[in-house]
């Protein structure tokens, strides 16, 4: 018989590492709590032109990796391959920036795209990102990267670095774009296939391709900062002023465009040396004129994404956390029902308590099961403490012991889990 296995390019997350992610995402809901943002849900498939209108349908993502069908009722669906689409269609679905309030959002979950697996790149991948919508001042671009920066510091990644860079307005790009096409134009036989198909559907791509025989062509492309109008430099210089006045230390990479065609003026990337060569786990930029390509006004926006698989690959080592605070163990079969009530107790008490008194397991198989639970603390109850009511909980890192009836065993387990977790 065959052997079913996960879909290649997905993965288990499996009990010991779950705790993991667990992590990532509560400090993501705490440092971004901190910002004023808050939590939004939207489907994990759309209406694909969700993403061929918001990412674009010259992108790779929309060409070429989207897992795209059409349903039983004859609709054309995709799963999500990024979320910044979805939080504006919400956003304009739902009237949510009436008034011209600034909206702040963020979102987790599974995201969609069909490329080659590679270490901490999957087909079905997880991304934490975040959206501003309703701002346009260059503050707001530094203060979601500082968060980012923040965040990433926060969960112990070691070696950040962050590259800045503009996409100028949509005079700039104008611009850029009519210098970016001559200048391919009189070298286009030097470039690969598919920079020769982007060269005029989405020419700024060409500058992201990574194949060394495409190198020396890109570097001597023209710069877009020689095209940037005198708003479009002012926007930038204020971000960069900001995060130098807040201590956040950017490196200016002029060839950065990013993947997706809705970014205007500011881009960036946040990498840490701790990935090796592909060191990327964090990226974003404003998208003003998104909003309005969607079906909406004119509405500013600025965000990023992150997968949350790089952020695991670069932060450090973690013992996994203790099954449970209390492993009780009966003694033998009269003991049962005691066992699990006291269990119950426990539980109800807030204790993280676990018994494998189940099915005649003996003495011996239940003491293997609380070591392997790592459990700060084991009880044994057997005929002699249920007829005395004084249960003993032994602290196994150093021995002491605590004896209590069984009225008192909630409370005061409760109080010793506390202080031994902050101890």
């Amino acid at each position: 018989m065959k052997e079913i296995r996960a879909i290649r390019g997905t993965q288990d997350i499996l009990p010991g590492e779950v705790e993991r992610w667990q992590r990532v995402e509560a400090s993501a809901r705490d440092v971004f709590a901190r910002y004023g943002f808050r939590e939004i849900r939207t489907p994990i498939f759309e209406d694909s032109e969700v993403f061929v209108k918001g990412t674009g349908d010259t992108t790779d993502v929309v060409e070429k990796e989207m897992y795209r069908f059409e349903d039983l009722g004859g609709n054309d669906i995709t799963l999500r391959p990024e979320g910044t689409p979805p939080v504006v269609r919400a956003y304009l679905q739902h009237r949510l920036g009436q008034g011209r309030s600034i909206e702040r959002y963020f979102y987790s979950g599974p995201m969609f795209r069909y490329e080659r697996p590679q270490k901490g790149r999957y087909r079905q991948f997880h991304q934490i990102g975040v959206e501003v919508l309703g701002a346009e001042s260059p503050r707001v671009d530094a203060e979601v990267i500082t968060m980012a920066m923040q965040w990433l510091a926060e969960l112990g990644v070691s070696s950040l670095a962050l590259k800045l860079n503009t996409l100028g307005d949509e005079e700039t790009r104008v611009a850029y774009r009519a210098a970016l096409v001559a200048a391919q134009a009189a070298r286009l036989d030097e470039l690969c296939s598919d920079c020769r198909r982007r060269h005029l559907t989405n020419p700024l791509r060409v500058l992201d391709c990574k194949k060394p025989g495409c190198q020396a062509v890109i570097a001597a492309m023209p710069m877009i900062q020689d095209s940037l109008t005198p708003a479009a430099s002012r926007h930038f210089e204020r971000v960069r002023e900001t995060l130098l006045d807040w201590n956040v230390e950017a490196e200016i990479d002029a060839r950065m465009v990013r993947g997706l065609d809705y970014y205007r003026q500011t881009v960036f990337e946040i990498t840490s040396s701790a990935l090796g060569a592909q060191d990327s786990l964090l990226g974003g930029g404003r998208y003003d004129g998104l909003v309005e390509r969607m079906g909406g006004e004119d509405v500013p926006g600025v965000g990023f994404a992150s997968g949350v698989e790089r952020i695991l690959l670069a932060m450090p080592d973690e013992v996994a956390p203790a099954v449970a605070d209390v492993f009780v163990i009966a003694f033998d079969e009269r003991s049962v029902d005691t066992t699990h009530r006291l269990v119950h107790d426990l539980r109800r008490a807030g204790v993280r308590a676990l018994t494998h008194a189940y099915g005649g397991r003996s003495k011996r198989a239940q003491t293997k099961a609380a070591r392997r639970s790592e459990a700060s603390w084991q009880l044994v109850v057997g005929p002699d403490e249920i007829a005395a009511d004084r249960y003993t909980l032994k602290h196994m890192a150093d021995g002491r012991e605590e004896v209590v009836s069984g009225s008192e065993l909630p409370a005061i387990a409760a109080q010793l889990v506390r202080v031994t977790a902050t101890s």
